[in-house]
């Protein structure tokens, strides 16, 4: 069972989040430089979280993700791609109070062309938070999100599109420092195992999609994480052990990107952190 603490840090992360997002729905126009869109929410949000080391901070790198990209992309330095008109972004970003985690994205379309696509996947998300509870089975959410999902449609260019569930992608349980805590809840009917549990914190996430459903790994990376409970590994280079040792005094097990190896002063740090990933 949580206690009143832990209720506490979450509903304030939760609204520092809240904040966050209003704000930035005040700049997040075509035109702007993703770079810095997200740039200007972190700020912001270390801000408003009074950001102290580990104790409260962001949660993990803001991705704005466009059209066929998912999940999991922000800009490294030197990506100068700007939002467009017809840009479908999904802006993900997080808030961390003692660990605490608030996991939460949203949408973001100028084209009233997509309404229907926004509108579905909202609604798909809305039912699986109604559907989640204490002893909810995970693989029956996954049955509500996809019923509510795949009921949908939008004319795209004057071709209509079944709006579909990416069954590859998932919602997950949440734990303290740790984004990723095991659990998974799906989208789509499939065979889960385990239910929720009292005390447990979850991120119910719903990715809509007019193409085949399915995603796979692309692009340049630019999110990382060190493994939770990660054993020692033997490092070779003196780089390497350098940025290890900025990385844990900096993120722990919290997600980070390049973008801040490069704001810390790590700023030639690629084959360090390949070396790294490698271990």
């Amino acid at each position: 069972m949580l206690n009143s603490s832990i209720y506490d840090d979450l509903r304030q992360a939760a609204e520092v989040h809240r904040q966050v997002r209003k704000h930035a729905q005040t700049y997040i126009k075509p035109g702007i430089k993703l770079v810095d869109l997200c740039k200007r929410l972190e700020a912001k949000n270390r801000e408003l979280l009074e950001a102290e080391g580990f104790k409260r901070g962001i949660a993990f790198p803001t991705g704005c993700s466009l059209n066929h990209v998912a999940a999991h992309y922000t800009p490294n330095y030197g990506d100068n791609t700007v939002l467009s008109q017809n840009d479908v972004m999904k802006i993900d970003f997080g808030s961390q109070i003692n660990g605490r985690i608030i996991d939460c994205a949203f949408t973001v379309a100028f084209n009233p062309m997509f309404d229907n696509l926004l509108q579905t996947v909202k609604a798909a998300t809305n039912a699986g938070i109604k559907a989640a509870g204490i002893d909810a089975r995970l693989s029956e959410i996954g049955e509500v999100i996809q019923e509510v999902m795949e009921a949908g449609e939008v004319e795209i260019n004057g071709k209509v599109f079944k709006i579909k569930c990416v069954a590859n992608l998932n919602g997950h349980s949440i734990e303290p420092y740790r984004i990723h805590a095991g659990k998974m809840v799906p989208i789509t009917k499939r065979q889960e195992p385990g239910k929720m549990e009292e005390g447990e914190v979850y991120a119910i996430e719903t990715f809509g999609s007019t193409g085949k459903g399915h995603v796979s790994e692309g692009g340049e990376c630019s999110h990382y994480m060190k493994r939770f409970n990660a054993p020692n590994a033997p490092l070779r280079t003196p780089r390497a052990k350098k940025l290890l040792q900025f990385i844990n005094r900096e993120f722990s097990t919290l997600a980070f990107c390049r973008r801040w190896l490069d704001d810390g002063g790590e700023d030639k740090h690629l084959m360090a952190l390949k070396s790294l990933c490698d271990a």
